[in-house]
């Protein structure tokens, strides 16, 4: 059984931090690209790199099978449901996990 399970999420203040886990099971790690996504309320679900100009980070431990994404100088913006997502390298098959919560406030 395929399973993504997020933790890490809760509520920071801006300017804070937060490193959000993902452990993966039930493939084989290894043979997929990991990454994170993120929806807001009322907003389409989004890649998170390419939009957070080097305030996140995102790493992997294969032995682990387990991903990370370090989220640093948190803005308000940052709010909401953090997704992991597993995209197998040549079939393109995809896996979710079922979210955690990030919210920035003061």
């Amino acid at each position: 059984q395929v399973q993504l399970v997020e933790s890490g999420g809760g509520l920071v203040q801006p300017g804070g931090s937060l490193r959000l886990s993902c452990a993966a099971s039930g493939f084989t790690f290894s043979h997929y690209s990991m990454t994170w996504y993120r929806q807001a309320p009322g907003k389409e679900r989004e890649l998170v790199a390419p939009i957070t100009k080097g305030r996140f980070t995102i790493s992997r431990d294969n032995a682990k099978n387990t991903v990370y994404l370090q989220m640093n100088s948190l803005k308000p913006e940052d709010t909401a449901v953090y997704y992991c997502n597993a995209e197998h390298w040549i079939t393109h098959q995809r896996y979710w996990g079922q979210g955690t919560q990030v919210t920035v406030s003061s």
